[in-house]
């Protein structure tokens, strides 16, 4: 897909048709460029104290549609996760990809009328990209925070032993549960000090029951055990086995509690997933959407060859430039000119396509 486009206008032969065509003889036959003609209507360009005074706030809008189209575009690769190679191929317009989109390009007169003064365009315009950015915001922080939670859990169900959610690793058979007396607490252990763990939990206080460990699960640094104990001792228990780096988790069996804990995730994958695909679909619409909004398109550039075809389109229209000036593609601070910038003696405004660069 080409990266880059330059929207050239100027006038000099009787017709449009005769201008676009001397201007292919000079660069697309050269190999410097592919040309596309754009079909633009008539529009009520008003006087020219309009215009002057419209220019600054279409620079403006300009640069805002680019970023929001650049902020949205980036946002669907980032929804996409795994699978956001496939992103491009979901940036369509009208069924094209942007570049194509760009080379039929036609006025939509539904969207915005001709009839209207071109401020009126430029409000309507700029009116659909601040609703396009503020439900872009509102819908990203809801789904958002939806993708935060089950990440949480998700890393509290798979991290180390020490942090983890450890309801799906234990079962209700692992407890001593009921018991006015007795108590099975889960203890994690340093997996090289677990033989020392074996030989001597029993012995850490008194009231220990005999051969009650049990090894649940193991992950890269941690083992996971059981121990059943008298109550009463809990607290001393604790105390020393902190000194033998021998960690005891808080953690209690109720059935209440662990049924919540596994619903939980799935309930929260679901309600991802839920919102992935109405979501999905809103970013393609609004992608279309907010590229026609920005789309005006005249030259493609051959990559490679900017400066020499900068230099013939300089010739090419040196009679337009009254003064013959020497500052072409100089920064110059002209009243009028959409934004302050490289002066021309044709009007140029330049179009690039890496809608994943911010």
């Amino acid at each position: 897909m080409a990266s880059e486009f330059w929207l050239i206008s100027a006038p000099g032969d009787k017709t449009p048709q005769q201008t676009f065509e001397a201007l292919k003889l000079k660069t697309e036959n050269q190999g410097l460029s592919l040309n596309y003609k754009l079909n633009l209507p008539e529009l009520k360009v008003g006087t020219l104290d309009t215009l002057v005074g419209l220019s600054d706030d279409l620079g403006k809008l300009d640069v805002h549609v680019e970023s929001i189209t650049k902020k949205l575009a980036s946002y669907f690769a980032e929804v996409l996760e795994e699978k956001q190679d496939k992103v491009l191929e979901n940036l369509q317009i009208n069924g094209m990809d942007p570049a194509t989109y760009l080379t039929k390009f036609n006025w939509d007169s539904a969207k915005y009328p001709t009839k209207q003064a071109l401020r009126s365009i430029s409000e309507i315009i700029s009116k659909q990209i601040t609703q396009i950015d503020s439900d872009l915001k509102t819908k990203a922080s809801a789904y958002n925070a939806i993708k935060a939670s089950l990440q949480n859990l998700e890393r509290k169900s798979t991290g180390s032993l020490l942090v983890r959610n450890l309801s799906s690793v234990v079962e209700k058979e692992h407890f001593i549960l009921n018991s006015e007396y007795l108590q099975t607490l889960l203890v994690v252990v340093p997996k090289s000090s677990t033989a020392e763990w074996e030989t001597v939990y029993e012995k850490i206080t008194d009231m220990i029951v005999p051969k009650s460990s049990m090894l649940l699960t193991s992950d890269s640094d941690y083992s996971l055990y059981t121990v059943t104990l008298f109550k009463k001792v809990i607290d001393e228990f604790k105390h020393h086995a902190r000194e033998r780096k021998f960690i005891v988790r808080d953690f209690v069996w109720d059935d209440a509690e662990i049924a919540a804990s596994k619903e939980e995730i799935t309930k929260m994958a679901e309600d991802k997933k839920k919102n992935f695909g109405p979501l999905v679909r809103w970013l393609k619409v609004n992608f279309a959407e907010i590229f026609i909004a920005w789309s005006h398109v005249k030259f493609q550039p051959v990559k490679g060859k900017n400066r020499r075809l900068r230099d013939v389109l300089d010739a090419q229209y040196a009679h337009l430039d009254g003064q013959q000036s020497n500052v072409k593609g100089e920064t110059v601070d002209i009243p009028g000119l959409m934004s302050h910038g490289e002066y021309y003696s044709y009007v140029y405004f330049q179009m690039k396509l890496n809608l994943l660069e911010r």
